[in-house]
């Protein structure tokens, strides 16, 4: 009798460690494209490739996200981009590394009257030189940046985020971070 639940747990332990890496895109999608702000903003992720670092989201214009002059709220704009670049490094360095948001920045260029769509993609040699960078346990800040552009490929607004790495055994606690992080020298 005990044989039985020891196999299943064997085969769920399994499944679980071969099954989920296949699964992690689609539902990290569906978690996203879900997700009450996203959903309220019109904003959809339309491919995620964590293993590429890559990420493609859209967001069209409509009742919800248009500004006071009608045109794409510049807070929607940002939203695109805020969770990804961060999410597709997390995969990518694996739980060894503590990666947060440190900052970011966005220029608006033009309004955005239409649809707009960004491409979010990290290099494939980047993940080897953020860990040559790291190895010695010092903090890595990198920055990455991502065109919005409407319909006809026009830029809508340019976004810059600041993203802080660290080997997780040299790593303190965020708050910690952020303290030491902040103090001017």
């Amino acid at each position: 009798m005990s044989f039985l639940p020891k196999n299943l747990e064997n085969l769920k332990r399994k499944t679980k460690k071969n099954v989920m890496p296949l699964l992690t895109p689609h539902l990290l999608k569906l978690r996203i494209n879900t997700y009450a702000p996203y959903v309220g903003a019109g904003i959809k992720v339309e491919h995620v490739d964590l293993d590429q670092g890559l990420c493609v989201v859209s967001m069209g214009l409509n009742s919800l996200n248009k500004n006071i002059v009608g045109t794409q709220f510049g807070g929607s704009l940002y939203s695109m981009v805020d969770p990804f670049y961060m999410l597709m490094l997390m995969h990518q360095l694996g739980s060894t590394y503590v990666v947060w948001d440190k900052s970011s920045h966005i220029e608006f260029v033009a309004p955005g009257n239409s649809k707009v769509t960004t491409r979010m993609k990290i290099p494939s040699t980047e993940i080897a030189t953020i860990q040559e960078l790291a190895k010695d346990g010092e903090p890595v800040f990198r920055e990455y940046q991502t065109d919005i552009v409407d319909s006809q490929q026009k830029v809508i607004a340019t976004v810059t985020k600041t993203i802080y790495i660290r080997l997780r055994k040299y790593s303190k606690s965020k708050e910690q971070i952020n303290r030491i992080d902040n103090v001017d020298f």
